[in-house]
């Protein structure tokens, strides 16, 4: 009986780990813009091709696990219902930020200056704000809310979960949690009820 070879390779979350600390490791010493993604490959021990399994771009790197969990929450917030209730869409927002560990895009909040960051953080931040506040309003025109009033609600939301995000990461990973500073953040919004 032949046996599939061991060792050959590496395992996919242990290669995307990798990669994703050979960037930060990189980003770290040389800047953003001056590292390249073959240099990335490099110092991870991986080909290039293997670092376009894992990420489409160096910025991915950053960004991957947190656009995973706001596609997640845009899918909720798209439900019929989804927007009835703001304990609903806070639960929802929460989800987002629950459990969410030092990575590199906390990495690179809390290193931005650095890390050459400044500009991309806020660009792509913008991006990721804009997709959920386009979910949050829409949940919220679903449930009743008139127009103008739903995107005020949608925009506050969604920056109050890429704030949290950032002042968490800015502060030091071992200051409490993201959906802490989100939990700390939502009361602020009380003047803008959702219904």
């Amino acid at each position: 009986m032949i046996r599939p070879a061991r060792g050959v390779g590496r395992p996919r979350v242990s290669s995307r780990e990798t990669i994703a600390e050979a960037a930060c490791e990189l980003f770290l010493e040389q800047g953003y813009e001056r590292t390249s993604i073959a240099e990335i490959a490099q110092r991870a021990g991986v080909s290039r091709s293997s670092f376009f399994n894992y990420f489409s771009s160096k910025g991915d790197v950053l960004w991957s696990g947190l656009d995973e969990r706001i596609a997640v929450a845009v899918g909720v917030l798209g439900e019929p219902g989804a927007g009835e209730w703001p304990e609903q869409i806070q639960a929802v927002l929460a989800t987002i930020l629950e459990g969410l560990e030092p990575d590199p895009l906390a990495l690179a909040f809390g290193n931005a200056a650095a890390m050459g960051l400044e500009d991309e953080l806020q660009r792509e931040s913008a991006l990721r704000q804009g997709r959920l506040a386009t979910a949050l309003s829409e949940a919220a025109r679903a449930a009743g809310v008139e127009r103008i009033r739903a995107d005020v609600l949608g925009a506050a939301y969604a920056v109050a979960v890429l704030s949290s995000l950032r002042v968490w990461a800015e502060g030091g990973a071992g200051h409490g949690s993201p959906l802490a500073q989100l939990q700390h953040a939502l009361p602020r919004i009380t003047d803008l009820h959702w219904g």
